[in-house]
C-alpha cells in the first residue's frame, strides 16, 4: 500500500505532524510506500502580520503540549500571501534524487523555530543545498523552473481534488481499491491503526486468491 503525506513548508501543522510521519516510515518500512508531496496554502491562508501568526501558533502549541512556541519571523506581510519559493526549492530537490524529508525539514526548521525568511529564494537556497549538500546554482535553476513550478501545481490541485483543505493531509490506498483520506490530524496513532487494518485485508485477499485463484472472468 501506499501513503502520500500532501504538506506546506510554512503549515505550523504539518512541522507538528513530522513526528508522526517519521514513527509511520519507521514502523512500516518494507510494507507501506510513503510519499510527500507540496499542496500550497492559499495567499488568503496566511497570517497578515507576525502578531497574528503568534496567535495560531501559541493555540497549536499549546494544543499539542509543546515545550516550545514556534517562531513568527518568517511572516513577510509584504508578500500578501506568496510563498510558493521555499515550497518550489523542496520540490526541486527531487530531481536531484532528494526524496526523502531533509529538505523540508531544514527549510521548516528555518523558518518556524528560527523565524528565517526562507520565503526568499536566494536563502531558502542556501538552507536546502547545505542540507542536502547540493550545488546551489544548479538546485536554484531548478527550483526556477516552469517543470517545478507546474509540479507543485499539479500537486497542489490533486490535494484540493479531495475536497479538503487542511494540512497536513494524508491519503491511505492499497492494491485491493480502499482509500482513506486524513486532512488536519497530526496523530501516530488514527494513521497506524487504518493502515494496520488496510494491510490485514489486503493479506486476507492474497490468501483468499492463492487458495481460489483470481476472480472469474465474464
Amino acid at each position: 500500500m501506499k501513503v502520500t503525506y500532501f504538506v506546506e513548508i510554512f503549515s505550523s501543522w504539518c512541522h507538528w505532524a513530522e513526528p508522526a510521519w517519521a514513527a509511520l516510515k519507521q514502523q512500516y518500512a518494507g510494507k507501506v510506500e510513503f510519499e510527500w508531496k507540496i499542496a500550497l496554502m492559499r495567499p488568503d491562508d496566511f497570517p497578515a502580520s507576525s502578531a497574528d501568526c503568534d496567535w495560531f501558533y501559541r493555540r497549536s502549541g499549546t494544543v499539542m503540549r509543546s515545550p516550545y512556541m514556534l517562531s513568527s519571523g518568517w511572516v513577510e506581510p509584504s508578500r500578501s500571501g506568496h510563498y510558493e519559493s521555499a515550497n518550489r526549492v523542496a520540490e526541486a530537490g527531487k530531481d536531484f534524487g532528494v526524496t526523502d524529508d531533509r529538505i523540508r525539514l531544514a527549510l521548516s526548521q528555518a523558518a518556524m523555530r528560527e523565524g528565517r525568511r526562507v520565503a526568499d529564494l536566494s536563502l531558502a537556497v542556501e538552507v536546502a543545498s547545505r542540507a542536502a549538500n547540493l550545488d546551489p546554482g544548479k538546485l536554484r535553476a531548478v527550483a526556477e523552473s516552469a517543470e517545478v513550478a507546474k509540479r507543485v501545481d499539479v500537486s497542489t490541485a490533486e490535494f484540493f481534488s479531495y475536497q479538503i483543505n487542511q494540512r497536513p493531509a494524508f491519503v491511505l490506498q492499497d492494491r485491493i481499491g480502499d482509500k482513506a483520506v486524513f486532512s488536519g490530524l497530526v496523530r501516530f496513532e488514527p494513521l497506524a491503526t487504518t493502515i494496520e487494518a488496510m494491510l490485514a485485508d489486503t493479506t486476507a485477499y492474497a490468501s483468499y486468491e492463492a487458495h481460489f485463484g483470481r476472480p472469474p472472468t465474464a
